[in-house]
């Protein structure tokens, strides 16, 4: 996490931690309980507060959690600290939460693949047609980051022609419906026998093979470890776009280049949840939402621009005329945060993997810890001095 958000330059240090259990197991208010009582304990321990540590959902857990974890800050311990509300992120709108944080790191995914494949560069360097339209994806985890991945992808112009999941996959070589997939695996619990599908499947051990059916781009969204040695030669995918932490293992991405296939890496790629994390972070200290103070007069000043092109006889359409006046809300801003956020690190890890000629990992991390280093060496901590 401490070279994640480093890579997308959020000045947040980095950690993990969680509860060791499956939550398919236990009921609602059992869920609710454990989750209080963890933050009680981190707080016991000093690991949680505004300006100390500030959890995040991840696997398992989501704006629920969140919202029972500030809660129980709030009332034990955050009576008197008006910053209380930013102990966490990914919390519900109704409890501080930010305007586009479910889809941030599935939107991180896909705003970081288009500019990649918006750079000339870089489809030059590895033979890939530019732009996202028309590119065939598969991807691989239908939860928060897979879906919205697929989302976004489709509604630039891509195919998403699989979608695979731990207990089955589907396939369809023009494209799936990605919302109707989606309400499909909610209604009954599985992608198998999906109607808008060429072929599904519906065991574990077939569903996997999906991942190897032809695509341009390939997100493996689920899973560590969810590409290996075993299956990486199998890989068609010219792309592979990490969304999950660690999805491929050394050896296989090793096998991967040397097929031809180019790995986006995971502290990258899938930084879009730190990122608005962050922005979820600045807006509960601030105590005042994006957009609020400058929403009104933005539009102001674009009617007035408007109205100066009607005087001059240029007529606009009016759904024209509603989009051109339109102050930005939360969502555009974070939205646009998030997309200048992700184009700086796919810019500065490419020009750190030309520089040195290295995998576009080892770019990211060559960036992190120059980063890390630099505020360690301005904080006067460590002093790199030739023996």
């Amino acid at each position: 996490m401490t070279y994640k958000c480093a890579v997308v330059n959020v000045p947040f240090g980095g950690a993990k931690g969680g509860i060791n259990i499956n939550p398919k197991d236990f009921s609602e208010a059992e869920l609710e309980r454990i989750t209080r009582r963890y933050t009680v304990e981190l707080y016991k321990y000093g690991f949680i507060g505004p300006g100390v540590d500030v959890p995040a959902p991840d696997m398992g857990t989501g704006a629920r959690e969140m919202g029972w974890m500030k809660d129980t800050y709030t009332m034990l311990f955050g009576r008197d600290d008006l910053s209380a509300a930013a102990v966490v992120t990914g919390k519900p709108i109704e409890a501080g939460g930010i305007e586009g944080r479910t889809e941030a790191t599935g939107l991180g995914v896909f705003l970081a693949s288009k500019e990649f494949l918006e750079s000339a560069e870089f489809c030059a360097k590895h033979g890939i047609t530019a732009g996202v339209a028309d590119k065939k994806v598969i991807v691989q985890g239908y939860g928060n980051v897979g879906f919205w991945a697929a989302k976004f992808f489709s509604e630039a112009g891509a195919k998403v022609v699989g979608v695979v999941e731990y207990n089955s996959a589907v396939y369809n070589e023009s494209g799936l419906d990605v919302d109707m997939l989606k309400e499909h695996q909610t209604q009954n619990g599985t992608l198998f026998n999906f109607p808008g599908a060429d072929s599904s499947v519906g065991s574990e051990t077939e569903a996997t093979a999906y991942m190897e059916m032809p695509c341009d781009i390939l997100i493996p969204a689920a899973l560590e470890k969810s590409i290996n040695r075993d299956n990486a030669p199998r890989i068609k995918a010219k792309i592979i776009a990490e969304g999950a932490n660690g999805p491929t293992t050394p050896a296989a991405e090793k096998i991967l280049i040397d097929n031809g296939s180019v790995v986006l890496p995971d502290m990258l790629m899938n930084a879009g949840g730190v990122t608005v994390s962050y922005f979820e972070w600045l807006q509960n200290i601030q105590r005042v939402s994006f957009g609020r103070m400058t929403k009104r007069w933005e539009e102001k000043g674009k009617k007035n621009m408007v109205k100066e092109l009607f005087s001059a006889g240029i007529s606009i359409p009016e759904d024209d005329y509603r989009l051109l006046t339109e102050g930005a809300t939360e969502r555009d801003i974070v939205y646009s945060g998030l997309e200048d956020t992700m184009a700086l690190g796919v810019k500065e890890t490419f020009q750190t993997a030309e520089k040195y000629q290295v995998t576009y990992r080892i770019a990211a991390f060559i960036n992190a810890i120059e980063k890390v280093k630099k505020s360690y060496n301005a904080s006067g901590l460590t002093t790199l001095t030739p023996h």
